[in-house]
C-alpha cells in the first residue's frame, strides 16, 4: 500500500515539490511563532517576584550643580525626608536608572573562584529599596548603614546569580571577583533576593548583583522610588509634582506609575510575536489553499485511474483515505526535513533558551501542520470517493 503510494508521489515530484515546499516553510514559521509563544508563557507563568503595584518613579536631572558631597547628601536627604512625611508615602528610595520596566540596562561579568558570569545586571539601590518593592531576602540581609564602612564593597546577588554561580555553596560572606586583585576591590556577598522580572511579564530574570548607594551615588543618580499609600490619588500626584519641581529648580522632573510601565514593556514585548502571528497567518491561508488547489487538480486529473479503481471493486472510503494518506505521506517528508532544522536550536543553543521551549514548539508545530494537512484534504477525498465509476470511464 504504502510502497504503491510512494511510487505515485514520485511520479508526480515536480508537482509535489512546490507543495513540500510551502509545508516546509510553513513548518518553520509555525515554529518560530510556536517558540515565542511557549517561552512567554512559560515567563508568564513565573511570579514577577517583586510588589510593583502603588509604586511611582520620579526621575530629575540636573537637580544640584554642587559637586561637594556633604551638599549633595544634606539636599537629597532633606528631599527624602520632606517626601517621606507625606502621609500618602509609605516608603522612598533612590536608585539607579535601570530600575523594573525602565527600558534601561546596565550589565556586566563576574568572577568567583575561577569562574565567570556575563550579562548579569548591575543594580544600584539604597537601604530602602527593598522595603519599596517588598522585595524577599532569601538569605543574609539587605544593605543597612552598617555598609558605609567596609574592606570590601557589600553586594546582595538574586536567587538565579546564586545558582548559577555558587550552586549549593552558601554564598554569605564568599568574595566576588579576580583573586588577584586588591580585597578592597573586591565585592562581599551579604544577602540573596529572590529573582526580579526586570522586563516585564513576558521576559525572564537575569542574575542580578545589587550595590549599595552612598553619599558620592548623589552625583548621578536621578531616579527616587516611591512606595504609595492607598490615599495617593491624581490629586496627590499634583501636588508631589510641585513639591519636587520646587525642590529641584532648573530640573526636568517626571512622575510615572510602574503598573502603566509594565503595559508598555509587554505590549513592546508582544510585537515580534504578533508580527510572526500575522506572517504565519498569512502563510496558513496560503498553504491551505494551495493543498485545497492541488488536491482538487489531482482529483479531476486522476478521473478515470478512481474510476478503474471504483470499477474492480474499490470502495469509495478507501479512494478518499489514498488521498488523504497521500496528503499525509507530503507532509511528513516536509516535516522529517524541517525537524531536523528545527533540532539545530536547541543544540546549538541558539537564542539561549531552555531546550524544553524548542523541543514543545517542535511538537506543537508538527501538531499543527498534520492538523492542517488533514483538514484540507478531507473535503476533496471525500469529492473523490463520490466518482461513479460508470461515468469515469464514460469520459476517459
Amino acid at each position: 500500500m504504502f510502497k504503491h503510494l510512494f511510487k505515485l508521489i514520485w511520479n508526480k515530484k515536480k508537482q509535489n515539490f512546490l507543495l513540500i515546499s510551502e509545508m516546509l516553510v510553513s513548518f518553520l514559521v509555525i515554529f518560530a511563532v510556536s517558540t515565542l509563544v511557549v517561552y512567554y508563557y512559560k515567563n508568564y507563568k513565573k511570579p514577577i517576584g517583586f510588589d510593583y503595584k502603588k509604586v511611582w518613579v520620579i526621575n530629575y536631572n540636573n537637580a544640584v550643580k554642587s559637586k561637594k558631597a556633604d551638599s549633595l547628601t544634606l539636599f537629597y536627604e532633606t528631599l527624602r525626608q520632606t517626601i517621606k512625611s507625606m502621609p500618602q508615602i509609605e516608603e522612598v528610595s533612590y536608585a539607579s536608572n535601570n530600575y523594573p520596566f525602565a527600558f534601561n540596562q546596565s550589565n556586566g561579568g563576574y568572577d568567583y573562584n575561577k569562574r565567570h558570569l556575563d550579562g548579569v545586571d548591575n543594580l544600584s539601590a539604597d537601604d530602602n529599596y527593598a522595603r519599596v518593592f517588598n522585595l524577599q531576602v532569601l538569605s543574609g540581609r539587605w544593605f543597612s548603614k552598617q555598609d558605609a564602612v567596609y574592606t570590601s564593597r557589600p553586594v546582595v546577588i538574586n536567587e538565579l546569580f546564586k545558582q548559577l554561580v555558587f550552586g549549593n555553596e552558601n554564598p554569605i560572606g564568599k568574595l566576588l571577583g579576580n583573586e588577584k586583585d586588591k580585597l578592597s576591590d573586591r565585592m562581599r556577598v551579604i544577602g540573596v533576593v529572590s529573582d526580579m522580572k526586570l522586563k516585564g511579564d513576558y521576559k525572564p530574570a537575569n542574575p542580578g548583583v545589587y550595590s549599595r548607594l552612598d553619599t558620592g551615588s548623589y552625583a548621578w543618580v536621578g531616579t527616587l522610588l516611591l512606595k504609595t499609600g492607598p490615599t495617593a490619588d491624581a490629586a496627590f500626584e499634583s501636588r508631589l509634582y510641585k513639591t519636587v519641581s520646587n525642590a529641584m529648580k532648573n530640573s526636568n522632573v517626571e512622575i510615572e506609575h510602574l503598573d502603566k510601565k509594565l503595559v508598555k514593556m509587554n505590549q513592546v514585548s508582544l510585537v515580534p510575536a504578533i508580527i510572526l502571528f500575522v506572517v504565519a497567518t498569512f502563510l496558513i491561508i496560503n498553504v491551505a489553499l494551495g493543498l485545497f488547489g492541488v488536491l482538487w487538480y489531482n482529483i479531476n486529473k486522476r478521473r478515470s485511474e478512481i474510476g478503474l479503481r471504483r470499477a474492480i471493486g474499490a470502495t469509495g472510503k478507501s479512494v478518499s483515505w489514498q488521498l488523504v494518506t497521500e496528503s499525509l505521506i507530503l507532509a511528513t517528508i516536509s516535516l522529517v526535513i524541517g525537524a531536523f532544522f528545527a533540532a539545530q536550536f536547541p543544540l546549538l543553543n541558539v537564542f539561549d533558551m531552555p531546550p524544553g521551549v524548542y523541543m514543545i514548539a517542535i511538537f506543537l508545530s508538527v501538531l499543527f501542520i498534520y492538523v492542517l494537512v488533514l483538514l484540507c484534504s478531507l473535503y476533496p477525498g471525500k469529492q473523490a470517493a463520490a466518482i461513479y465509476p460508470a461515468v469515469a470511464l464514460h469520459e476517459e
